[in-house]
């Protein structure tokens, strides 16, 4: 029998999921049949109910309803709790959820296995302080940065964000155009590069040894990449391999498996 798995959204019909872990399962000669299911903006608690009986062993969650779902289920990871949001979930023996979030992991191992980044003792900024900005807060935190800076328009959002997260690291806020200094990393983590935007920090927090990466990603360079390499950054990347990752972490946590990602990268950027 196939094991069913699906990713969770609307709209979904452009999601590169369904790919993603299909050439995961076939890596590992995995049984497992992997969908994009189309949710009724308002039908996703009636569909969480149903998951059992429909079959499923896990699925992922998209927009707009990462948010809704945290509200929904108790049984949360210690990431997902933070998080504020689930992107992942677990159908266990008993029929019970079990919710996680794989962004921030994701995010990390994108930096660090993928491009050689050192997250250790660097001086990061942060740009947003929205849903996706709080999901890679910890897992970042958890890298040991010399000082995690969270930049956003209105900075009392940041400071939220901060509050909640001072007990994991060296944390502060500020807003985009109070930004002082240079930064070994900077994160975009605003959707303005899907306005073709940039966040109006200042040029001068980019140096050549700055390294520039948007959680947003494209077939083309988007703008906030586009941005990055306008400013000489050591180097500049979108958030394709994030994707990539943060879906290998939730097969792991479905198959017991860590899949194998490059391969996967590649296929998508080609």
């Amino acid at each position: 029998m196939t094991d069913k798995y699906a990713v969770l959204g609307n709209p979904v019909h452009h999601s590169k999921s369904p790919l993603i872990h299909q050439s995961f399962a076939k890596q590992y000669s995995q049984n497992m049949d992997y969908s994009a299911e189309l949710i009724p903006l308002n039908g996703i608690e009636e569909y969480l109910k149903n998951l059992q009986s429909l079959g499923f062993m896990g699925v992922n969650i998209t927009v707009p309803f990462k948010e809704k779902v945290w509200e929904l289920i108790d049984n949360k990871s210690e990431f997902a709790a933070l998080a504020g949001a689930v992107n992942t979930i677990t159908i266990q023996e008993d029929g019970s959820l079990h919710a996680d979030n794989t962004d921030g992991i994701g995010l990390c191992r994108d930096l660090t296995h993928n491009h050689g980044m050192q997250l250790n003792n660097k001086r990061i900024l942060l740009l947003g302080a929205g849903g996706a900005a709080r999901g890679v807060i910890q897992p970042l935190l958890e890298q040991e940065p010399a000082e995690l800076i969270i930049a956003n328009r209105t900075v009392s959002k940041a400071q939220n964000l901060v509050e909640h997260f001072t007990d994991f690291g060296n944390i502060s806020a500020t807003g985009f155009l109070a930004v002082a200094g240079e930064y070994d990393i900077i994160i975009n983590a605003t959707s303005a590069s899907l306005q073709g935007q940039v966040p109006p920090i200042p040029a001068t927090a980019v140096t050549r040894k700055t390294f520039c990466y948007d959680m947003m990603y494209s077939n083309e360079d988007t703008s906030f990449v586009r941005w990055a390499k306008h400013q000489h950054a050591f180097g500049s990347i979108d958030g394709l391999g994030m994707l990539v990752e943060q879906a290998a972490e939730a097969f792991r946590l479905w198959r017991g498996i860590k899949p194998e990602t490059q391969s996967v990268i590649k296929l998508l950027r080609t």
